[in-house]
């Protein structure tokens, strides 16, 4: 019976410490495609901007976003409408210097801190997110119950900021990397069979073409680095660390 029960608690221990480890790697692997995605449609709105000036419902400016729309959509598929491209030129106006960019916000984020238009307040909710771990949709809520405004005038802020846990408790851990965002970014068709190899393969093309970008200090090891131990070749994969700073 003993014996049985040590085996029962054993097994839970084990299950645990995997289950904490695929946690762990979607985690991971939200964080880089969200950091990817939101660096790309930053460059993408800089463009934009750089090319239809200060106001893109010109004529100029509507018939290059169409343009725009119509190719990108045509090679790259969803994501990439009109409006979608008037959302990144707005998101590059929005934070014009690319290095003050919060590494921990995906691109949902952003666009619900777009709708903010004082930029302390967008700088509190950016911040408190990151802090917070908030999801999109706790953001979402802060935003509407103005809680910029309720944290400056209340007496006890500690109680304000802990309201959001009970009126909007976080996803649970299946819902961080089902983005739709997500999806249209690596080009996978939402009602389709993906497989981890062509999950693999999406999410390393686009973190080698940002790596190469980076230019100095940083190398592109391999898509799948193998190494011996005791005779026996191992390979690391996407779910492990590929970037390497070079030390100069």
């Amino acid at each position: 019976m003993n014996h049985d029960l040590q085996i029962n608690q054993n097994a839970a221990q084990t299950y645990h410490s995997i289950r904490n480890s695929i946690v762990s790697a979607q985690h991971r692997l939200s964080a880089a495609v969200n950091s990817t995605m939101v660096i790309t449609y930053w460059e993408i709105g800089e463009q934009i901007y750089k090319a239809c000036g200060e106001n893109d419902r010109a004529e100029y400016g509507k018939k290059l976003l169409q343009y725009l729309s119509e190719q990108l959509t045509a090679e790259f598929g969803k994501g990439f409408s009109v409006q979608g491209l008037r959302n990144m030129r707005q998101f590059y106006c929005t934070f014009p210097i690319r290095s003050t960019l919060w590494s921990e916000l995906s691109w949902s984020h952003y666009r619900l801190l777009m709708r903010v238009p004082d930029e302390q307040a967008r700088t509190f909710y950016a911040e408190e997110c990151v802090k917070s771990a908030w999801s999109v949709r706790q953001l979402e809520r802060q935003i509407n119950t103005m809680y910029y405004q309720r944290i400056l005038a209340s007496q006890d802020k500690s109680l304000v900021a802990k309201e959001i846990q009970s009126t909007e408790p976080k996803p649970e851990y299946e819902k961080i990397i089902k983005d739709p965002y997500v999806m249209e970014f690596l080009q996978i068709q939402p009602d389709t069979h993906v497989y981890e190899g062509e999950l693999e393969q999406a999410l390393i093309d686009h973190l080698q073409h940002f790596l190469l970008e980076l230019g100095r200090g940083f190398s592109f090891v391999a898509r799948q680095k193998r190494f011996t131990l005791d005779g026996q070749d191992f390979f690391i994969d996407y779910s492990d660390s590929l970037i390497i700073p070079i030390l100069t």
